[in-house]
């Protein structure tokens, strides 16, 4: 079996002794694309943090390669591990020194000027243009572009990416987006990426990791359910939606759990379709369809309410059903096939 980039065990991590982040075990290929999905505040930056080696864990191993490594030694340096932050850092110079930046303190100063012109090529930058900008200069969307460009332009062999594209505009994001899994296709950097729009994670990631209230679970592709939830007759709970459809579940075994639905125990039809005994029937607005490359299925994304329900319909349904963006649709499941996610076990409760 090929090396990990990253092993992990054990990992506990604290903030003034309270806990924000616990692993017992994870492997990170080297060359993968992974996704971080969860709501803020639920461990992705720390755990990015501790990838880059800016902080240390509380308790644990993170052994990267084959050896554990300390915060800021030499190894990070070498390997060109490298994260990107949600608001982006830049010195107070010009766009072409802070990109030369990590490329001269390693003393790697060779046709420094042409490395520094591709590496904005690469994100969407003319050199002409940008190199001699100064900071202050730029917008947003073109800041983070230019922080991406210095990472990129160390060829890095990891790549970290906070909520890369969550202040940017449309363009920039998409830039943000093509220039960071060109990392991976032309050096085999390993990729790890927090961001909220999950739908283009599922499309390029080799695996997601959802967290919750600090931990860390593998599962399938899934729906969420906010609540608040109300308790009905027998062992089942309801939520009652704005426009009054309402959804139903079996009781949560805990206060404060999360609900969510599997993506392959959802189907997706015409309408009319009306509830019956155990089977939910939301109606909804067909907002997104994305290709998975890997399986050739399309990922359908309805919005209903407050609530986004995903799931995967062979082409043929698509055309048979016409499921395209804006049209009315019925989301069905089961009301067992909600299941709970509590904050001690974070595995769906049966």
């Amino acid at each position: 079996m090929k090396q990990p980039a990253y092993h992990i065990s054990d990992l506990e991590h604290r903030y003034n002794r309270h806990p924000v982040l616990s692993i017992e075990e994870l492997l990170i290929r080297p060359a993968s694309i992974t996704g971080l999905i969860g709501p803020n505040g639920s461990g992705k930056s720390t755990f990015l943090k501790l990838l880059a080696f800016i902080e240390s864990p509380t308790a644990g191993r993170i052994v990267y390669r084959d050896a554990p490594l300390q915060p800021f030694a030499d190894a990070v340096r070498r390997d060109r591990i490298t994260m990107l932050t949600q608001e982006p850092y830049l010195l107070k110079r010009s766009v072409a020194d802070n990109i030369a930046y990590g490329l001269k303190i390693r003393g790697e100063t060779e046709q420094l000027t042409d490395r520094v012109a591709q590496a904005l090529n690469w994100v969407g930058l003319e050199a002409g243009a940008f190199l001699k900008r100064p900071w202050y200069e730029l917008s947003g969307g073109e800041a983070q572009r230019v922080a991406l460009a210095a990472r990129l332009v160390l060829k890095p062999r990891v790549l970290l990416l906070d909520e890369p594209t969550a202040n940017v505009d449309a363009d920039s994001a998409w830039l943000i987006k093509d220039a960071s899994l060109k990392a991976r296709k032309e050096w085999g950097t390993t990729l790890v990426i927090a961001s909220h729009d999950w739908h283009w994670l599922y499309e390029i990631c080799d695996g997601v990791l959802h967290f919750f209230a600090g931990r860390v679970f593998r599962t399938r592709m899934v729906s969420f359910i906010a609540g608040p939830w109300e308790p009905a007759d027998g062992n089942v709970v309801v939520k009652k939606m704005a426009d009054g459809q309402i959804i139903q579940a079996e009781r949560p075994p805990q206060a404060g759990a999360l609900a969510l639905v599997a993506s392959d125990t959802i189907k997706v039809s015409r309408l009319p379709a009306e509830p019956s005994g155990e089977v939910n029937a939301v109606r909804g607005t067909v907002t997104r369809l994305l290709l998975e490359k890997s399986t050739g299925l399309l990922i359908v994304t309805v919005v209903a309410g407050r609530s986004t329900f995903t799931t995967k319909v062979a082409p043929e349904k698509i055309a048979a059903d016409q499921l395209v963006p804006g049209r009315e649709v019925a989301v069905l499941f089961d009301t067992t096939a909600v299941r709970w996610l509590d904050s001690e076990s974070l595995g769906p409760s049966s």
